[in-house]
């Protein structure tokens, strides 16, 4: 029975961070046909929707001038463009400094009752029907908003994420180098998912949705991006991912930065699985369905607890035959694991060093990751869980 237990174990960590992500790429090949092309059309030589910025801001004052001359300088027709902020509770300066651009539209409140709150009421102001949500402490590519703009030509696009790029410095952190390659990893995956059927959710540093298919969501909600954008797509729309179109964000200062992030989003995880439970259904959503338990749900719930009891679980089963110095799969396993979590011991220790060999930092960023899921599972099932935001610091 314990090795069945291990078996089981084993299968769902692997096709948890590595499985499903082999299993996307191949059912992507099959799905392409030699002479199949993107069926995206160009929209430079059509009228160009109407867009509007949106942006919530919590004393963001440090970020303002950045985010404004971006967003300013970005190719996209001005008279087009709706620039709207959202500054509840901000006490810092961030909406007198706003107020100092002509072309932005702030609407302030002196109260402060989280993100959702602002966003629900935001939605008042909009006069376009596209919006496009971005963090302020964000960086967009010159070309976003055109490219946003050609996804919503199909009329089955209903929201498309955009992708998250990590500032990559060559002497890195843990936390730089670990939060690097993750977003290359999760970006990889999210394109396939998109060019299988739909990509599952978007992040709030960059994505757009049809003004029409917004919902308003829960006060209390903890991944407002990925609620809204999944509602879309239970209303039979796609989620399109266009990596063309990007966010640049600065890493966590510290691998403890990125455990509260990380701890956060595991706790909105599992609020959105319990709230949403049908999507649990593939007799009613099909493809969607399979690809939301495989992306998120997993790594939400299961995953985390079962690569910690996978260690476990292969050490008594060495201990319970006796295979310390055996040539068996279960040893080579058991001291393959050992290796990684040494290594992530050392990446610990190391972490406020800036190297050039990041090996160390993978496997204690990874470590450090599947923690913080567990505490954020626990922080939510508690009610521990603040849905006010805490920023993490950014290096």
């Amino acid at each position: 029975m314990i090795k069945i237990f291990f078996l089981i174990l084993l299968i769902v960590v692997f096709y948890t961070y590595v499985g499903y992500a082999l299993l996307l790429w191949f059912l992507v090949i099959i799905k392409r046909s030699p002479k199949e092309e993107e069926k995206v059309q160009n929209v430079k030589n059509r009228e160009l929707p109407r867009v509007c910025m949106f942006v919530t801001a919590y004393n963001e004052v440090e970020y303002v001038d950045q985010k404004v001359n971006n967003t300013y300088s970005l190719n996209y027709p001005k008279d087009r463009l709706q620039y709207l902020w959202l500054t509840d509770g901000s006490n810092d300066g961030t909406p007198e400094l706003l107020k100092k651009y002509p072309h932005i539209q702030v609407q302030h409140q002196i109260e402060r009752k989280g993100k959702i709150n602002a966003m629900n009421r935001g939605m008042n102001y909009v006069q376009a029907p596209i919006i496009i949500f971005s963090d302020s402490n964000t960086v967009l590519a010159k070309d976003t908003i055109i490219e946003i703009v050609e996804q919503f030509e199909d009329p089955k696009v209903g929201c498309v994420a955009g992708e998250k790029r990590i500032v990559d410095q060559k002497d890195d952190n843990a936390a730089g180098s670990g939060e690097s390659i993750y977003w290359q990893f999760e970006s990889f995956i999210k394109n396939m998912d998109s060019q299988l059927n739909s990509a599952i959710g978007a992040v709030g540093e960059l994505f757009a949705i049809r003004r029409e298919l917004y919902e308003e969501i829960e006060n209390d909600t903890l991944l407002d991006d990925f609620i809204i954008s999944l509602q879309i797509a239970k209303k039979g729309y796609r989620i399109a991912y266009t990596p063309k179109a990007y966010a640049i964000e600065s890493a966590s200062v510290n691998v403890k930065e990125e455990l509260k992030r990380k701890s956060r989003i595991a706790s909105g995880g599992i609020q959105t699985v319990i709230r949403m439970p049908e999507l649990l259904n593939p007799f009613k959503y099909g493809l969607l369905s399979f690809q939301y338990i495989s992306h998120k749900v997993l790594r939400w719930t299961i995953a985390p607890f079962a690569l910690f009891l996978l260690f476990i679980i292969n050490f008594l089963i060495l201990a319970q035959a006796n295979l310390w110095f055996e040539t068996t799969f279960y040893t080579l396993f058991f001291y393959l694991q050992l290796i990684m979590y040494f290594a992530a011991i050392i990446g610990w220790i190391i972490e406020n060093q800036k190297l050039k060999l990041k090996f160390f930092f993978i496997p204690y960023y990874f470590t450090a990751m599947n923690y913080a899921s567990i505490k954020g599972i626990f922080r939510y099932l508690l009610g521990l869980q603040s849905v006010v935001w805490e920023k993490s610091k950014r290096a």
